[in-house]
This record gives structure tokens, sequence and C-alpha cells, in this order.
């Protein structure tokens, strides 16, 4: 399991945009318990554009090559001491947030050594929906390897940012370079506003899972929609939409609603999925809780 951290002095929401790092961990069995192994990549300096966080870990497995897609981002100022107060507002926040874009570390093994490549794999686009921001790579590596990669993004409103919308990119080689496929996202944001995108090829086309942020895809904020396309660039909400609750039903048989529900992946043995992880959290939901793990559904 390739996961982030960061400070506990930190609060969760916006603490994991500067000073999150990637680290590896194993298991004997897809439910755990997980047991801490290394870092795998943390700071390298504000010169790089991933030198101060790095976050959102998609690890896939080509060949002899391990491929860990994720977010990077920098900023010019100091790290936050403990006892400060970190607020949406503060210039750290807004400067790391604008800078968030794709990048790729490469490996032979787990344990590297990576090649972490100091430019994105995926950039902003001026006068496009992803003007602003890359972030959160979903992507399809190919038996061929070439990726599809679909990605979280902003674009820019005046001195601020629109809501987030999904874009689609394609490289012929998973080291690029990768270009965008369409001039306008592959949902329409003001009507589907989603992230978190999980990605995964079937026989007849492309599946998805995502983060439905208003509910109104699926009727519940914060919950999961299910999605499939053709070709990887036209897709379709599925007639039963919902993929995957907030409401967790543990092995006792009580429901709890978790604080929160991120990054949703699926865990495949012999071409089904058979646990859906998820970065979750205490509280009430709009990150608000104290405490951040990782949690793993059994699926029936």
């Amino acid at each position: 399991m390739f996961a982030s951290r960061w400070p506990k002095h930190l609060p969760m929401h916006p603490g994991w945009l500067l000073e999150s790092e990637i680290v590896l961990a194993a298991s004997d069995s897809p439910v755990g318990l997980f047991e801490f192994e290394e870092v795998v990549l943390t700071s390298r300096g504000a010169e790089y554009w991933d030198g101060r966080a790095v976050h959102n870990p998609f690890i896939v497995r080509h060949k002899d090559h391990y491929l860990l897609y994720y977010m990077g981002t920098t900023h010019p100022f100091d790290d936050v001491s403990p006892g400060d107060e970190l607020i949406l507002d503060d210039p750290r926040v807004i400067v790391a947030r604008s800078n968030k874009r794709i990048g790729l570390a490469i490996s032979k093994s787990v344990h590297g050594p990576w090649k972490r490549l100091d430019a994105p794999i995926l950039n902003v686009r001026p006068g496009k929906f992803d003007s602003y921001l890359t972030s959160n790579p979903a992507p399809c590596v190919d038996e061929s390897g070439s990726v599809l990669l679909i990605y979280k993004a902003r674009r820019y409103v005046g001195n601020g940012f629109s809501d987030m919308a999904l874009g689609a990119a394609w490289a012929d080689h998973f080291e690029g370079p990768y270009r965008p496929l369409r001039e306008e996202p592959i949902f329409p944001p003001s009507q589907i506003h989603l992230e978190d995108p999980f990605i995964w090829k079937t026989d007849d086309g492309y599946r998805m899972i995502a983060k439905d942020m208003t509910g109104d895809v699926c009727g519940e904020r914060h919950a999961g929609i299910y999605a499939y396309s053709e070709n990887g660039l036209d897709w379709k909400i599925a007639d039963n939409p919902k993929a995957y609750s907030r409401k967790v039903i543990w092995e006792n048989g009580s429901i709890k609603t978790m604080g929160n529900f991120e990054r949703p992946f699926l865990l495949f043995e012999d071409g089904r999925p058979t646990h859906l992880y998820a970065a979750t959290s205490d509280g009430e939901g709009n990150f608000s809780g104290k405490n951040t793990w990782n949690m793993v559904i059994p699926l029936a």
C-alpha cells in the first residue's frame, strides 16, 4: 500500500497541502493490518515543482516497472510550526493549491530507487477548464504501455478558482508525453461535480467510480458514483448511479457514517474487484475530523 501522511500538528484540511509525504506499508492480507515500511517520496526543496508536498499516490505495476502517479506542489514559505493556526486563506495554502500538478516516479522495485521526474506529466492550460490546477491522477495502463489518465482540474475564475471537473488525457507510453483529449471536461461541471476518480479497463471499454461532491448524482453527498465509457473519452453515468456510501456496515452489524470517504480504490483479484479502500476520518464531515486513516471494505 502506498499512502500519504503529514504531521499531526497540522489540521487534516488544509494541512495535507503543505507537508504531505508518500509512504509504503505492507500486509500479509488485503484487510491488514498494514505495517509502515519506509518513506517513498518526501519534500526535496521549494525549487522543485513537487518540492514541498506529495500526495494522492496511485501505484501501477506494468511488466517489470512500478509506476507511482501522484500530486505534487511547492511554495516558498516557512513550514507551519506546532501551535500556529492554519486556515484556507493562509498564503502558504493559496500558493500550494495553485501549484498542484500531476507527477510520476518510476522504479523496478516497490522499495526503489525511484526515478522522480523533474517536471509534471500533466501541466495546466491557460484559458481551459484545467488552467488553475491538475490533480488526483487515475491512470489505466494498457499492456502496450499506453495510458488513459483521468484527472481532477480547476480553472481560474478571476483570481480564484472554479468547482472541480474531470478531464481525460492520453500517453502512447507511460513516460509521456501526456496530452489532454478534450477541450472541455468529460462531465459538465455545472451539472455533475465530481472528484477522486478511479478507473479500470473492461472487455467493452472502461468503468469509473468517483466521489459525488454534492450528492446531486447518486443522492448522497460525498458518496460514490458509477460511470462507464466505450472509449475512455465519452462517459455516461450508470442508470443505477450509486457505487458506495459513506455509511459503513461493520462486522457487528452496526452502521456508522464516516466523516470523510476519500480516494476510493479497488483491489482486483482474478479480474474481479474484491476490496474497496478509502481514506477516511472521524468527525461529522466537511473535513472536520481530528483523525484520519485508511479503511478497507471486503466486497460481497
